[in-house]
């Protein structure tokens, strides 16, 4: 009995039972690490997202109905840039706003007008109420045109029009800006997927790997040659990787889900994702020169600049309002049809007419102080602003920090579980250990490989951050 018991261990021994040798290690794209002994890290195969259902689009970009298409991160931000709607309400408005700019710049130029007047009326009538003056209406039928100029206003209407153009800049620059937040949410849901699709992977090995273990452990226990409380212990560590994988499943749907919607599409996402095999840079050094990049670069920024330039500058015309404004009028035309008081069958005149603001109760001066207060308002939000980016960029440059350190923790991490599960699996299987240990060493090792997989993908989130927010 002895020397068959030996021998059934043997071929229990024989199995493959470790973990180790059976789960696969996230597919990630390959970094630069930092040296020492975390640096020799398993390989790393490549990763793709699970096919979901078909999508109905009609785009050139779309994804496939019959199977699905492969997606790189650039062609990811290319299709969020040309379909999602927000970058293009924001271009809309943008054009919206030149309009505005030629609507400004219309007063600059000469109104012509044209004129079919006929009138009957009873004799020697005259308008003799509603007015200082009591003009004659003769019966007559007339046609002719009307012209006027601005001579100049002193200033006003050129301030006027640089407001308009300075908004309209800002316009677009607020669409530059909506295209960066669109192309870093896409960056970060791009990475999020493949991040939930390598724990994925993970949560499937996993299981495939547990279910092994209950079926090698069952035929042992069925044999007499382990307890049913190994058989138990190996039960609830299937059941919690059927639940790691339940978990990963959604996570992996959701985030997929999520990128989709960025991408401007309404169906179901039907793409794989496909990473970058570009090694991933270190982080910057110097967060003062990103600060100072960031300054120059970032649209949004840009855009509130132009705002408060475009604040002064009507401002500027709204003092224009007390200023003289000079005008000339030209009128002509023909009277064939007239009454005998009319006397010429063409009618021509030229003028022009100075008007001078006296008084009209405040007005012009409450709007002046008012578009000064704006303009003084427009300034504080720059402030405002450049003090959040310069917070941002430095808080963002940290976190990259750490989450490149992070890399190699996590990678030192998952070298040492395995090389532990590998001993629990050993000592499990020569009988001088209990499940217990075997059960510990498998759910470090789980837990190391989700660990190195969101470290690595967390940091290229933090290169994709520090880009948005230097305006690169």
């Amino acid at each position: 009995m002895k020397a068959a018991r030996l021998l059934a261990i043997a071929l229990a021994s024989s199995l493959p039972l470790s973990v180790g040798a059976q789960v696969a290690t996230p597919a990630l794209p390959p970094a630069a690490l930092p040296s020492g002994p975390a640096s020799s890290a398993p390989a790393i195969p490549q990763t793709s997202s699970p096919a979901s259902p078909s999508i109905p689009n009609s785009s050139a970009t779309s994804p496939s109905a019959t199977s699905p298409v492969t997606l790189t991160l650039t062609q990811a931000e290319n299709m969020a840039l040309h379909n999602n709607p927000r970058i293009a309400l924001e271009r809309l408005l943008a054009l919206a706003q030149n309009q505005v700019t030629r609507e400004t710049r219309s007063i600059e130029m000469p109104a012509l007008t044209g004129n079919i007047t006929a009138v009957d009326s009873h004799a020697g009538s005259r308008i003799t109420a509603g007015g200082l003056n009591n003009p004659v209406v003769y019966q007559r039928a007339a046609a002719g045109l009307t012209l006027s100029q601005l001579l100049t206003d002193f200033g006003r209407t050129r301030n006027l029009v640089g407001s308009a153009e300075l908004r309209a800049q800002a316009s677009a620059s607020a669409a530059e800006a909506t295209a960066a937040d669109i192309k870093l949410a896409v960056d970060q849901a791009f990475y999020r997927a493949l991040g939930a699709q390598s724990i994925l992977n993970v949560a499937q090995e996993t299981v495939k790997a547990r279910q092994t273990n209950v079926d090698q452990i069952s035929a042992l226990t069925n044999a007499k040659l382990r307890s049913t409380l190994d058989l138990s212990f190996a039960n609830v560590a299937l059941a919690q990787a059927k639940l790691l994988l339940l978990n990963a499943n959604n996570q992996a749907q959701d985030a997929l889900t999520s990128l989709n919607a960025l991408l401007g599409e309404d169906g179901a996402p039907n793409f794989t994702l496909v990473q970058d095999e570009a090694a991933l840079p270190p982080p910057p050094q110097d967060p003062e020169s990103l600060v100072s990049a960031a300054f120059a670069h970032r649209p949004d920024l840009l855009s509130l600049n132009q705002q408060a330039q475009a604040a002064k500058k009507f401002s500027a015309a709204e003092h224009d309002l007390n200023r003289p404004t000079l005008s000339a009028l030209a009128a002509g035309g023909g009277t064939p049809v007239r009454a005998d008081a009319i006397p010429s069958s063409w009618y021509g005149a030229v003028g022009v007419n100075l008007s001078i603001p006296v008084f009209n109760g405040f007005l012009f001066s409450a709007r002046a102080q008012g578009a000064d207060l704006r303009a003084r308002a427009s300034e504080r939000q720059v402030q405002d602003l450049r003090d959040a980016i310069a917070r941002d960029v430095r808080t963002t440059a940290l976190q990259a920090r750490s989450n490149y350190e992070r890399i190699s923790v996590a990678q030192q991490l998952l070298d040492e579980s395995n090389s532990a599960l590998d001993l629990a699996q050993l000592r499990y299987n020569l009988g001088l250990s209990s499940i217990v240990e075997l059960s510990q060493a498998q759910l470090q090792q789980t837990q190391a490989l989700i660990d190195f997989a969101d470290a690595r993908y967390t940091y290229a989130a933090s290169l994709a951050e520090i880009r948005f927010q230097t305006g690169q």
